[in-house]
């Protein structure tokens, strides 16, 4: 329990105003080419978003500190005050300039078609009626869809998924950011980028909408001196994304005489390792990240069900015998709690109680949203084992002149609690698999890791099992040491001389 606290108390968020260095966000869970973790060294970010990071800040003479959360908190988070701006391919497009600010266009291009290279062969999205079309969602892709009811859309949070449902056979094309296309789509030997360029997109630096104007002129200004200076020119010939959209954008026609260095650096190490020894020794570099994110994992749910534990016997206790009207709020608690999903609730936490001046920080929110959870659970299955004690037993504790309270804490509750242990062994497992869902509030957990390595690698069966070992071994001791407390509970105590 302490150790506990002292940890909440390390993690707990504050309010925080303007810092320095400026604080920018990214997905770099699997955001190839943007923001990424180096295949061959995963201790490091790379990316042509990652690069341009880098010089537009020795351009603003101001250091850039990276700050990671996943895809879907982005936004929230911009407004939520956790960094100052968000550099992760957010397209420029009215619907997205209605709810956040945008720096001028740092890169421009165009949709493309990838298909199946010994599959059905289609150029244009006219050939692709009747077909099954696959994109990622709230994208210029997938508007442009949407205006195409003729052919089959399907949607992913995901660039691997998308790639992989079009390799096994799940889609017939994908439609999808020219940059992404390239690297997921070329160095893939069972697909091809094919057709034309479609439509025009724009990606932008996000600022919360109407914040930061200052911050909002100085990225503008640096990105006009890069294209004046050529040094955007050169880290998009670094990753081979040159494009005759961005040529026409800048003016600048030059062609430059260097490799691409990062694209060849990324498509080496993409497919060094086919071997099975190869596999081997990536595997085995994989695990210090799988231990950091066990680490995690098993912290939060810990904490999360001691709190789970002392406030469900507690809402256990209050329904049955406290007074009615707390009876009545414990019932209502359990209801709702149970009734509404775990996600949407530590996302309450996290994005929603800052509009009213309260603000989490993510390990805090994440074992609060947990432990909440569980404890309307916890709370029923107290009950359940607190009626299941024979009413004799509190009436033979009363009758050796015990107070209520004596009765409960010394005869009652600890039968109770022999009877649900097995029960709450079950529930400490589940809570350790849910504590996945705190990713989604910038913790990094074993989930999460799981997803970096695997979308990264695109190798999802390997990882998979070593994250799934992960899970076993972090479960196991806890329920061996749960039964060893049930066996000792269950013997009949005898008075010491």
């Amino acid at each position: 329990m302490p150790a506990c606290l002292i940890v909440l108390a390390l993690f707990a968020g504050s309010a925080r105003g303007e810092s320095h260095p400026v604080r920018w966000a990214a997905d770099a869970s699997a955001d190839v080419p943007f923001t990424f973790h180096d295949l061959k060294d995963q201790t490091q970010l790379t990316g042509f978003e990652y690069d341009l990071v880098q010089e537009l800040g020795r351009h603003m003479k101001n250091p850039l500190q990276f700050v990671q959360n996943d895809w879907d908190g982005l936004i929230p988070g911009l407004e939520r005050g956790l960094y100052e701006m968000v550099i992760c391919g957010i397209e420029i497009t009215p619907e997205h300039a209605e709810g956040i600010d945008f720096s001028d266009p740092y890169y421009v291009t165009s949709e493309r078609l990838v298909v199946r290279r010994d599959g059905p062969h289609f150029d244009t999205l006219d050939q692709l009626k009747g077909h099954i079309v696959g994109t990622l969602k709230a994208t210029q892709a997938e508007r442009i869809l949407q205006n195409h009811p003729e052919i089959e859309m399907r949607t992913y949070d995901e660039e691997t998924n998308v790639f992989l449902d079009l390799v096994n056979g799940r889609t017939d094309a994908i439609l999808i950011d020219g940059p992404i296309a390239q690297y997921y789509g070329s160095p893939n030997p069972a697909l091809e980028v094919v057709g034309a360029p479609i439509g025009r997109v724009a990606y932008g630096v996000a600022f919360a909408k109407g914040k930061h104007g200052a911050l909002r002129e100085q990225v503008n200004t640096a990105l006009a001196a890069m294209m004046q200076d050529g040094s955007l020119h050169k880290i998009l010939a670094n990753w081979k994304l040159w494009s005759p959209e961005m040529a026409a954008m800048t003016g600048d026609r030059t062609t430059l005489a260097a490799e691409p260095a990062g694209w060849i650096r990324y498509t080496e190490a993409l497919h060094s390792a086919t071997s099975w020894k190869a596999r081997f020794w990536r595997y085995v570099s994989f695990i210090p990240f799988l231990a950091k994110g066990a680490a995690l994992t098993l912290l939060v749910s810990l904490c999360a069900m001691v709190l789970a534990v002392a406030l469900g016997l507690a809402l256990a206790l209050i329904r049955l015998y406290g007074p009615r009207p707390l009876a009545s709020l414990t019932s209502v608690y359990v209801e709702v709690v149970r009734g509404t999903p775990l996600l949407i609730q530590i996302l309450f936490l996290f994005y929603g109680l800052p509009e009213f001046g309260i603000s989490l920080g993510p390990f805090l929110a994440g074992v609060l949203g947990l432990g909440l959870n569980y404890a309307a659970y916890e709370a029923e299955n107290y009950r359940a084992g607190l009626q299941s004690v024979a009413p004799g037993q509190m009436e033979a504790a009363l009758a050796l002149n015990m107070t209520h309270f004596q009765a409960l804490r010394f005869v009652v509750v600890p039968q109770a609690f022999r009877l649900v242990m097995p029960v709450m062994t079950n529930d400490f497992i589940s809570l350790l698999k849910d504590s996945s869902l705190v990713s989604v509030i910038t913790l990094t957990e074993l989930t999460q890791t799981y997803i970096r390595l695997s979308s990264t690698y695109f190798d999802y069966f390997g990882t998979g099992l070593m994250v799934g070992g992960a899970y076993l071994i972090l479960g196991l001791p806890f329920v061996r040491l749960a039964r060893m407390a049930e066996k000792k509970l269950a013997q009949p105590h005898t008075r010491r001389e």
